[in-house]
């Protein structure tokens, strides 16, 4: 058997050089831990605001430079004088969101027919509200009427033909619409539509249910 000669350096404590504490390295006292966990996550805690304020702040500067884009293709409607240029035109006139899609392609085919230059008239409209905003048809007509007063005139043709369901001038004047004419909706929950009848032949015989 072999003898193992002892480690004597691994028995003897590492002397520390002359000037330090004796303590060791790992184990910083109490109050130095404190102050470097507080002053560590104080920095940590800067750091992560900067960061922030960084990221934010160049995100609202992206948004700020596209934030013209977004309304202007939203707003923007398709080129020409075609049928869905004159039923983005017709929304814009009259506020509304929507048309029935029938009596939208009825109308427009009419008001083609009444006036050869009518689809250029669309896009030149367009074009007119792109520059000038959304604003109401009497308040369009009256602008245009001045300077422009064919554009006036079709502004006029595109709200008859919603609102009255009619078409051209006497003697040619062309009914398109009735019951779905746009006049009737404003008092389409009280009113129904006149020569309509609201219920059963002769319901206004009948004596009305006590309350």
């Amino acid at each position: 058997m072999t003898d193992v000669p002892e480690d004597n350096d691994a028995r003897e404590p590492a002397t520390p050089p002359a000037g330090l504490s004796s303590s060791p390295l790992s184990s910083p006292s109490p109050s130095y831990s404190r102050s470097y966990s507080a002053s560590r996550r104080v920095g940590v805690l800067g750091a992560c605001a900067a960061a922030a304020a960084l990221a934010f702040g160049g995100a609202s500067r992206t948004l700020r430079s596209f934030s013209w884009i977004a309304p202007a293709l939203a707003d923007a409607p398709p080129a020409g004088g075609g049928l869905d240029a004159f039923l983005a035109l017709s929304r814009r006139l009259t506020g509304r969101t929507g048309f029935d899609a029938v009596l939208g392609q009825r109308v427009y085919s009419a008001l083609g027919r009444s006036d050869a230059r009518f689809m250029q008239h669309v896009a030149a409209l367009n074009t007119w509200l792109q520059g000038h905003g959304g604003v109401p048809s009497d308040i369009v007509t009256e602008a245009l009427q001045a300077e422009q007063p064919a554009l006036a005139k079709s502004v006029s043709a595109i709200m008859r033909a919603w609102y009255l369901g009619l078409v051209g001038e006497l003697p040619h004047v062309e009914v398109i619409a009735y019951e779905k004419a746009l006049m009737f909706d404003p008092v389409k929950d009280v009113l129904t539509v006149p020569s309509y009848c609201r219920d059963l032949p002769f319901y206004w015989t009948r004596k009305p249910l006590s309350g």
